[in-house]
């Protein structure tokens, strides 16, 4: 079977044009209970899922973050803006982090922007982040058709066919795949330093 590498980038350029996420606005501005938190998320986020059966949250995966420090407790059984806005950065987060490193992650923001009389409120912060990431889709498109094309130009002394198009793919997706392990090092590296600071303090 051929492989047609090039669909498989105009889906995958396609698809950064869809990306969804939730907009500040859209963050609720009342307190919810746990059930309409994970109604909320599931919701907003559903088109992020890779399989239909994921689960983007739980009430079981709410507890853990709470147990492991990095939302705070519930108010009298209810969720703030800000403890959404928390579990939306722990969404992405969890994909790429250890629970400890999303822990040493959120922890400025859970002592200084969780509270209502912070001088930055967390909603700011979202909103900020949000702007940032909104442009940062083009760069990244350009980048993925760099690497596409490179990867298209490997192996050029094997005859065209399924051999040559199945090497060229794995070329793209090593690609792909090394500029997250090297962003997934360098943020790992930050935290490490963070954690040194805050223990050598």
């Amino acid at each position: 079977m051929k492989i047609d590498t090039s669909d498989i980038l105009n889906s995958i350029l396609k698809s950064l044009d869809q990306v969804d996420y939730i907009k500040p606005e859209e963050v609720p501005n009342i307190e919810l209970y746990m059930d309409q938190v994970t109604t909320f998320m599931d919701e907003h986020l559903s088109s992020t899922k890779r399989y239909s059966e994921d689960k983007i949250l739980t009430k079981t995966m709410i507890n853990n973050y709470t147990k492991n420090n990095l939302l705070p407790p519930s108010v009298k059984k209810k969720y703030s803006r800000e403890h959404v806005l928390l579990l939306i950065f722990i969404y992405y987060f969890k994909n790429i982090l250890s629970i400890k490193d999303i822990e040493t992650l959120l922890k400025p923001l859970k002592e200084k922007y969780f509270s209502n009389d912070s001088s930055v409120k967390l909603s700011e912060l979202y909103r900020e982040v949000c702007e940032i990431e909104k442009s940062r889709i083009q760069p990244l498109k350009e980048s993925i058709q760099e690497a596409y094309e490179r990867s298209a130009s490997s192996f050029s002394a094997l005859p065209d066919g399924g051999e040559k198009d199945e090497l060229q793919l794995f070329t793209f997706l090593c690609s792909l795949s090394f500029d997250v392990y090297l962003k997934k090092t360098m943020i790992e590296k930050i935290i490490d330093e963070l954690s040194s600071d805050k223990s050598s303090s």
